[in-house]
């Protein structure tokens, strides 16, 4: 499948349904919807994009989603089926997340932490650590596991929270393989995995 520039340009401020069902166990929360993941309606759907990738990788899925096709209803019930959901802090498309205002982001926090209150997974798993530091003001975070305290746990409704690396293409310090360790480490916590014993 492909798109001309003009083409793509037509999805920009759609929006992706969120991908979320009952038992949701581990929430991946993308920056926003890229053009091509508007026009097929698959979150992380662009070409260059690991995130499929990354999660049969690490055995979250049992399969690659066809990110460039765009997810089949038999995905989508896999993902589901396995307490996997998907949501963005923006729900709009942009070429480029770096189009967002410092606004969009701290409104799309606000959003996120209502949409966990609602469908309380275990834990979430927010792509990007830049987005993250804008979205909720916390400029010192590093990626992995966010500490834990009393007014976090009000706030994300008890959940967990991690930061992961973002599967864009864009991010070139990251492999499919790093991307596999990152997603794995959250997912052993919600219960989607069992833990890996290094030998």
């Amino acid at each position: 499948m492909r798109f001309t520039r003009e083409e793509l340009e037509a999805f920009r401020g759609h929006e992706v349904a969120d991908l979320v069902g009952p038992g949701l166990k581990l929430l991946f929360v993308g920056i926003n919807p890229g053009l091509w993941t508007a026009a097929v309606q698959t979150h992380f759907a662009h070409p260059t994009n690991r995130f499929y990738p990354a999660l049969a990788a690490s055995g979250i899925t049992e399969h690659e989603v066809d990110r460039v096709a765009g997810m089949t209803d038999a995905d989508r019930a896999h993902l589901v089926e396995r307490g996997v959901g998907i949501t963005n802090l923006v729900p709009w498309a942009t070429a480029r997340a770096s189009e967002l205002s410092r606004e969009e982001l701290r409104e799309g926090g606000e959003r996120l932490l209502q949409f966990v209150a609602e469908h309380r997974p275990k834990v979430v798993a927010v792509a990007g650590i830049s987005a993250y530091r804008e979205a909720f003001g916390e400029r010192g975070a590093v990626l992995g596991r966010q500490p834990e305290t009393f007014e976090s746990a009000a706030r994300w409704s008890g959940a967990a929270l991690w930061v992961v690396p973002n599967p864009s293409g864009l991010n070139a310090h990251e492999t499919v393989a790093t991307l596999a360790a990152a997603y794995a480490a959250p997912a052993v916590e919600a219960g989607l995995i069992p833990v890996r014993r290094r030998r």
